[in-house]
């Protein structure tokens, strides 16, 4: 993995030669490069524009989120490059299609030495079965409010959450009368995936089936029209990747919003590569993920990740 420093008369050239460079090499591009450079294809590198356009992976414009980009590239360049190259198409697919390549890519990664690096570093901790369940569902009239209940975890997506959010939608998939309010318990919304659940299905084969079958994103993105997410507190990788599929997010002013899978040698998973796109484009989206920094309500909303913000 290597920097590279262009102007963009260089860029223009680097391009249109289909030049690869080492794979996870950061292609800086100071300049913007002239009319006519061709869009970014297959080649294994990350290229940090300074304004947006098809040759640029990210759009960073200042140094602390440039090296930021650069570290990440060097402790995941496996996930980092995927993550850029799975992101260049992502604006042109069908929900459906966005789903599927998201998961056969981080399926990949599952089974990549980076991940398996993070999880040999990183021990599962056992735990008490939960007595209570972890979502809870309230209907009033046509309103069905579904509320994340791990409070203690905030709200941290497993197994057994996944299936009672899918169980609680259902209802709504049913019933086209029926608006969903999605809330969080306790400190926050969502701080993302159980980390004690990564990499614990059979093979990354098999994940990625199971990963389609009962994939969140998918039930909620047609339900968007009429489904609100209320955000607060931490709203990690999932926490803020399913959000997004909501048509109306508020967030209270104290939320933080990060995607923090690059560092496990992952991309996000729960269906982030859909969602967040369609709300902030992909030079945002992966701005997010491979500086791993986290931002604010008011930053989500000047990027149109949510939608109101609230005291």
């Amino acid at each position: 993995m290597a920097v590279i420093e262009l102007s963009g008369r260089q860029c223009g050239a680097f391009l249109a030669a289909r030049s690869e460079g080492g794979l996870g090499d950061v292609i800086v591009v100071k300049g913007t490069p002239p009319q006519g450079t061709p869009a970014l294809d297959f080649q294994p590198c990350i290229v940090v524009g300074q304004e947006p356009g098809a040759w640029a992976d990210v759009v960073a414009h200042r140094d602390e989120d440039i090296l930021a980009i650069i570290a990440t590239a060097e402790r995941a360049p496996l996930a980092s490059t995927a993550l850029a190259i799975l992101l260049r198409g992502a604006e042109g697919r069908s929900t459906h299609e966005g789903l599927l390549a998201e998961s056969a890519t981080y399926s990949a990664l599952q089974g990549g030495p980076e991940f398996l690096r993070w999880r040999a570093t990183t021990p599962r901790r056992n735990r008490a079965p939960v007595a209570t369940a972890a979502v809870r569902v309230e209907r009033q009239g046509d309103v069905l409010t579904i509320e994340l209940h791990r409070p203690a975890r905030h709200n941290a997506l497993g197994h057994e959450m996944r299936d009672g959010l899918l169980d609680a939608l259902a209802i709504a998939t049913a019933d086209p009368a029926v608006r969903v309010t999605l809330r969080g318990a306790g400190a926050s919304f969502c701080s993302g995936g159980d980390l004690d659940e990564f990499g614990t299905t059979p093979d990354p084969t098999s994940g990625h089936l199971i990963r389609l079958a009962l994939s969140i994103g998918a039930v909620l993105d047609p339900l968007a029209h009429r489904t609100t997410v209320h955000l607060h507190g931490s709203c990690i990788g999932s926490g803020i990747e399913l959000a997004a599929f909501g048509g109306h997010v508020v967030a209270r002013a104290s939320t933080t919003i990060a995607l923090p899978e690059l560092g496990l040698g992952l991309i996000p998973g729960a269906g982030g590569t859909v969602s967040l796109p369609r709300r902030i484009g992909r030079h945002r989206t992966a701005l997010l993920a491979l500086t791993r920094h986290p931002i604010s309500a008011f930053t989500a909303l000047a990027w149109g990740l949510v939608d109101h913000v609230v005291d």
